[in-house]
């Protein structure tokens, strides 16, 4: 069956403040998603249905079965997919109209020119805080609009960075956090999430990016909203622009924003589920969960649960003959505890599981 640009937008073209003016807008706007997990996922298709013209999505990893509770538009059959081709595919079903790019990269310092020059809308739909920061510092020298999406258990967190406010560029992420955290924060793998909330703000953000591209009611500027999922509450938290362009600036030249997410991981500190299987009846291995959330359910009994956060070597039980096995849920945070370990200890056998237990 055939359907035309005006029968597929029909009913919000009928909102005066969208009409085929602003319609034509989202026809002709270009915007790139970072991470097409939970937000990225919702956010590329509720653009897509609204008539975005250009979507870029950008996102190195693959449908894990862990994510379909919240990854809606991901399915059964699509574990171990690329998350940008099974959501292009979703996405030119329902809208034929929009051009749909992909990227398989990890947004770093060294590829985020080339990945993001050509988009004035930049949707930041990701986990990591200090790729939050790098997208946001990057946007702000480069005269981008950031919307900013963000969820920390029940709480989720939306804003619109670097609007024209007034005639100047409105607040950015370092007006509310100045800095990249030191202390380990915890993503929903670690500490969990229920669905909705993620939805939620996925909506939020593909709202904001309607209002910048058609010109339409209130962005979020000099804010963030923040809303609870248990109390249903919002709260909007007041921004005042104590960080520039050129302060700004300073900081992109110095911060390397190194995610351990985008390591590439020695195959020498690396066990495979396989092996690990076959190893776990010997007795020959002491197993050290670094999972934030000492109540996680694991696949297997392990001998200590050290969180990552609050992780020391000195803690380690260590049993003599035994190698050591470092695990968490998507093995990157036991990747860093392996690194951690090897070097304070060199002659130990030290390994971090392979993709984690959510891969085993």
């Amino acid at each position: 069956m055939n359907v035309s640009r005006e029968q597929l937008y029909q009913r919000q073209i009928t909102l005066p403040e969208i009409g085929p003016g602003g319609q034509q807008k989202l026809l002709s706007a270009k915007i790139a998603i970072v991470g097409c997990g939970g937000l990225g996922s919702a956010v590329a298709v509720y653009l897509a249905a609204s008539g975005v013209g250009h979507l870029h999505l950008i996102d190195y990893d693959l449908i894990d079965k862990s994510n379909l509770h919240r990854q809606v538009f991901y399915g059964i059959k699509d574990i171990g997919k690329p998350k940008t081709t099974i959501l292009k595919d979703h996405i030119l079903k329902i809208s034929p109209f929009v051009q749909v790019t992909c990227s398989k990269l990890p947004v770093t310092k060294a590829t985020i020119s080339s990945e993001l020059g050509d988009y004035p809308v930049i949707m930041d739909c990701t986990d990591s805080l200090k790729t939050k920061y790098l997208l946001n510092d990057y946007c702000v020298i480069s005269d981008k609009v950031l919307i900013y999406g963000s969820l920390y258990k029940h709480d989720g967190y939306v804003g619109t960075f670097n609007t024209n406010s007034g005639g100047s560029p409105s607040s950015n992420l370092r007006d509310a956090f100045p800095s990249i955290p030191e202390k380990h924060i915890p993503n929903c793998a670690e500490i969990g999430t229920l669905n909705p909330i993620v939805g939620i703000i996925a909506m939020m953000q593909a709202n904001e990016a309607i209002k910048i591209i058609t010109g339409s009611g209130s962005p979020l500027s000099n804010q963030i909203l923040i809303y609870n999922a248990m109390e249903n509450s919002q709260f909007i938290m007041k921004l005042n622009k104590n960080f520039n362009k050129e302060r700004v600036r300073e900081i992109f030249e110095q911060e390397s924003y190194f995610d351990e997410r985008c390591e590439i991981q020695e195959n020498q500190l690396l066990i495979k589920a396989k092996e690990l299987k076959d190893r776990l009846d010997k007795e020959e291995l002491h197993i050290v969960s670094v999972i934030e959330d000492p109540e996680a359910g694991l696949p297997f009994g392990v001998n200590q649960k050290i969180p990552v956060s609050s992780f020391d070597v000195s803690k380690l039980n260590l049993v003599k003959n035994r190698d050591l096995v470092i695990i968490c849920h998507k093995g990157i945070s036991s990747y860093k505890v392996t690194k951690l370990i090897k070097k304070e200890l060199p002659y130990l056998n030290v390994y971090s599981l392979k993709n984690g237990i959510d891969a085993y």
